[in-house]
């Protein structure tokens, strides 16, 4: 059961501290309600070519709306035969009414080449640091509409992109049914990130310092629950429980949760759960989501005792880097399609 009353209270905590918290912007464009007479088509590429992990919490709200969402992809190589995300390559691609990018590294790059007549979009769907990407300048030109999940997110995406353009707090759509959070005695989440780098996209540095955080937890005698990235080697936690939900509805079982900072962190605060962050030297990530973090450690023997005290961020700080709740994949989806609209010249 996801509406639930302390959902509902975490909610309006969030939209009133968000109201104080200098958002850039709350909502799509004004006039961002569909005009189609019938609904758009995007197509969507990614930093992290067949990670379609990202566009997946849109699904739902996309079929109801009429939303026709397609990924573009190299090729078949990295897709399950089950994957739900429709994928096509640049080659196959259905004809579309606008291009999204959720960033500026070689594969969107490359598609904003292929598909350059069409009217284009960025979204940040995950993080990205503060530093201009080298190939922003080729991207954000163009760009009619650029979103973020909440004002935290929309400063870094913005640093990314070289731009201060007005960029639309949308929220996030993984918020839109936040479970309710049961802590069990004694559990303790692991939210692990990617080992190895491949094709599909990058690694963060930390996993030993994670896995060795853990064995100092179950030492303590906690249970360890370890939330796997969808890109992590499997192999590296099978000592441990690995949960067979997604990461932010593990989270709302744990009593803390640790890992490695990432785009989960704002999400798992959100929905009570106080979080721990692993931080390795060669470690970079935007300060808003060490900012959702009760603290950090970067020793195992400093596990045991942040988890102990683990808190979670104030209302303000957590409004911040979450974004406003509920709505936020039909926030998101109206923002394209108001985008995508024919315009008069």
């Amino acid at each position: 059961m996801t509406n639930d009353h302390g959902n509902l209270g975490r909610r309006a905590v969030l939209s009133g501290a968000l109201g104080t918290a200098g958002a850039l912007a709350l909502a799509a464009p004004a006039d961002a309600s569909p005009r189609f007479r019938r609904r758009p088509r995007v197509l969507i590429a990614t930093n992290e070519p067949w990670g379609t992990y990202h566009v997946r919490p849109l699904l739902d709200e996309a079929a109801r709306c009429g939303v026709r969402l397609t990924q573009l992809v190299p090729d078949m190589s990295g897709i399950d035969p089950d994957e739900t995300v429709p994928v096509a390559t640049p080659r196959d691609a259905p004809d579309a009414d606008l291009l999204v990018v959720t960033g500026a590294d070689d594969w969107p790059l490359e598609c904003a080449r292929r598909f350059g007549r069409l009217p284009r979009a960025a979204g940040s769907l995950a993080y990205l640091g503060p530093e201009e990407a080298p190939g922003a300048d080729r991207i954000r030109h163009r760009l009619r509409l650029i979103t973020a999940s909440s004002p935290a997110e929309a400063r870094s995406f913005g640093g990314y992109l070289g731009t201060r353009r007005r960029i639309h707090v949308v929220g996030s759509p993984q918020t839109d049914g936040l479970p309710e959070r049961a802590p069990e005695p004694g559990l303790v989440l692991v939210i692990t990130s990617v080992t190895r780098s491949d094709e599909t996209g990058g690694a963060a540095p930390g996993t030993e310092l994670l896995l060795a955080a853990a064995e100092r937890l179950r030492a303590a005698g906690k249970r360890i629950l370890v939330g796997l990235h969808p890109r992590e080697d499997r192999s590296l936690w099978e000592r441990y429980e690995i949960s067979d939900v997604p990461t932010l509805r593990a989270s709302a079982r744990a009593e803390a949760a640790i890992g490695i900072p990432g785009t989960i962190f704002p999400l798992v605060a959100a929905v009570g759960t106080p979080v721990v962050g692993c931080t390795d030297p060669a470690l970079s990530v935007p300060d808003y989501l060490l900012s959702v973090c009760s603290g950090t450690i970067g020793a195992a023997g400093e596990a045991v005792p942040a988890v102990a005290g683990a808190r979670p961020p104030d209302a303000a700080v957590l409004a911040d880097a979450v974004g406003p709740i509920g709505g936020s994949a039909a926030r998101l989806l109206n923002a394209w399609t108001w985008a995508a609209r024919p315009r008069r010249h």
